[in-house]
């Protein structure tokens, strides 16, 4: 029979070894899901920025005030409470201010007259003033009474509780009245 003073604690160790290697899986382990979390939340608050930058760009494209004072509508931030609990959550602002890069008179046969809205920018090809018929040189070019001007629409959003910072731009074009198109884009 062996002495039991000869094993010098040799259980002790072995146990102490596995000990220290269980715990460096938990603290990995801890340290790896605390990472994960911290990703998760910056992709919500960028997606939530995102749908803050898009909700403030369609806001401003439901109005026509954007074509008419454009420098209005940039200096009016959009504030908004994305978890409802009665505090703003984040800022947008239309940055640069919404600008028409572009204007394209639309030609007559591009319209459709059976549809309202084009049957609005469809005009008589003979102007009649005090009795003389005088041929309009924009109907005989086939020019519409309207325009399409394009715009550039943005919205930038910046979140100081989280430091996002986002930026999102829509292209739109807006039918308006030829003779308003070039003081609209200059």
């Amino acid at each position: 029979m062996k002495k039991r003073s000869t094993q010098h604690g040799a259980t002790l160790v072995v146990a102490m070894i596995f000990l220290i290697l269980m715990s460096l899986f938990a603290i990995s382990a801890f340290k790896s899901s605390t990472g994960n979390l911290r990703i998760i939340g910056n992709m919500q608050a960028r997606q939530e920025a995102i749908a803050v930058a898009q909700q403030a760009i369609e806001q401003t494209l439901s109005s026509f005030l954007f074509t008419t004072s454009p420098e209005t509508v940039a200096a009016t931030p959009l504030l908004v409470d994305i978890d409802g609990n009665g505090s703003n959550d984040y800022t947008a602002n239309l940055n640069p201010q919404p600008n028409c890069y572009r204007t394209k008179v639309i030609k007559t046969t591009e319209l459709n007259p059976s549809l309202p809205a084009d049957l609005a920018c469809l005009k008589s090809s003979v102007v009649q003033q005090g009795g003389l018929d005088i041929i309009d040189a924009a109907a005989d070019a086939g020019n519409s009474l309207c325009a399409n001007s394009e715009w550039n629409v943005g919205a930038a959003v910046t979140d100081q509780r989280t430091g996002t910072k986002v930026a999102v731009h829509q292209g739109v074009a807006v039918r308006v009245l030829e003779t308003d198109a070039a003081n609209l884009c200059l």
